[in-house]
């Protein structure tokens, strides 16, 4: 089952339930209105967008992209390689001109959705000097304003296209492509430094990104028609994971903040919802310092690996970690006895709710391997030297460093 489908069967029986909802600064950075989508509509925009996207006659399956900040017409986008038969490729849209052409190159990208304009940026803009360097791309299309020669205009696609909303998310789901960046690591008091790597194409099926949502469901407790308030960006598995999927899995609503703004996001905290937000673990000393965390039913903070999970402060009930290793796996839990810091230090700890979605092991020097649907991926770039699995597991390349049995940080190999 693909993301396609789950919106369809939420649309069937709630169409009148919010499905995304923009952030209300959104016409300052990007110069579009800022909407609420009911899935009803949601799923008309999908089915118009698909019937477009069918029009360019791409082979069956190709590798499209996606360049776009978290905003709903990226989502609707994302469904929409979806339900024409494409595998998404979420490209992030704060990559610049060369490491966007190293991972265009690499997935072999045929077609790029984007938009026009992101703040002074014009990704539009750049991805057309990105085609100009690498001829296989044929095909860019955006949402506008400011939509350049030759880019197709997708307002446009909408307005002139009658797709088959009964009809989506009945065809098989061709999965989708992220980017590792290996290499990286976390900033000291800020947002991780963006790694020196390559991008790696990592390629996973519809039911294991379903699969690597619903193990993140559990601890974050996300009931049908609350919302998902998500500051992060819609581009690899962890954003992805705790933010599309979760909430179609879940059929709740998501609010994404692309770009951060204090005013904006405690006014939309201040609605009379049940919200569960989502964001860099890199924040929580700023959080724990305000009424943030009171206002909300789950506070998830996401991590990515390698990480230090000793400096993670005392919360209240209702705190999630997130652990991102690579584009390999995600391993949540709360700050209870499914503390992520307990299960890393011994797996036997881990929920048998989510056994059947993905396990844990960790060697005797610390190295941790995965298994199981919510982690199942294969590396798609030539020439880059993979360890093979064991009996199924997937290494990775990071260890967990235990003191007094608990895992204190999450270190390379």
């Amino acid at each position: 089952m693909g993301l396609c489908a789950l919106l369809a069967a939420v649309a069937d029986r709630h169409p009148a339930r919010i499905a995304f909802v923009d952030q209300a600064s959104k016409p300052a950075w990007c110069g579009r209105p800022a909407i609420a989508w009911t899935y009803a509509a949601a799923r008309e925009i999908v089915a118009r967008l698909a019937e477009g996207l069918s029009q360019l006659r791409l082979p069956p399956r190709s590798p499209v992209g996606l360049c776009m900040a978290g905003m709903a017409e990226a989502h609707l986008a994302f469904l929409a390689i979806e339900q024409a038969g494409h595998v998404p490729c979420p490209l992030p849209v704060t990559w610049d001109e060369d490491r966007l052409l190293q991972g265009i190159e690499a997935a072999q990208i045929l077609a790029v959705l984007t938009q026009g304009v992101l703040g002074a940026e014009r990704p539009a803009e750049k991805l057309c000097r990105v085609a100009v360097r690498y001829f296989p791309l044929r095909f860019i299309a955006a949402f506008g304003p400011h939509v350049p020669d030759g880019v197709l205009g997708l307002d446009q696609v909408v307005l002139d296209h009658r797709g088959d909303a009964g009809a989506l998310g009945t065809g098989p789901a061709a999965g989708l492509v992220t980017f590792a960046l290996p290499g990286g690591g976390p900033g000291a008091g800020g947002p991780p430094p963006e790694p020196a790597g390559i991008p790696v194409p990592v390629r996973r099926e519809a039911e294991a990104l379903t699969a690597a949502a619903a193990a993140c469901l559990v601890p974050l407790r996300i009931e049908p028609g609350e919302r998902i308030l998500s500051l992060l960006p819609p581009s690899d598995l962890k954003g992805l994971a705790t933010g599309l999927t979760a909430a179609l899995l879940a059929g709740a609503t998501l609010e994404c903040h692309p770009v951060f703004d204090a005013g904006a996001l405690s006014a939309a905290l201040d609605q009379p919802v049940a919200t569960h937000l989502i964001a860099p673990a890199w924040m929580e000393a700023g959080f724990s310092r305000t009424s943030v965390p009171g206002r909300l039913r789950t506070l998830a903070y996401v991590h990515r690996a390698p990480c230090r999970l000793s400096a993670r402060l005392p919360g209240r009930a209702g705190i999630v970690d997130v652990v991102a290793f690579d584009e390999v796996a995600l391993l949540c839990g709360r700050r209870d006895a499914q503390d992520v810091g307990l299960v890393l230090a011994a797996p036997e700890r881990a929920a048998s709710e989510r056994a059947g979605l993905i396990q844990l092991r960790r060697d005797p020097d610390g190295r941790l391997s995965f298994r199981g649907p919510a982690c199942e991926s294969r590396m798609l770039r030539r020439g880059i030297t993979l360890e093979e699995n064991q009996d199924d597991w997937a290494l990775t390349r990071f260890r967990a460093s235990l003191f007094a049995g608990v895992a204190t940080a999450i270190a390379e190999v």
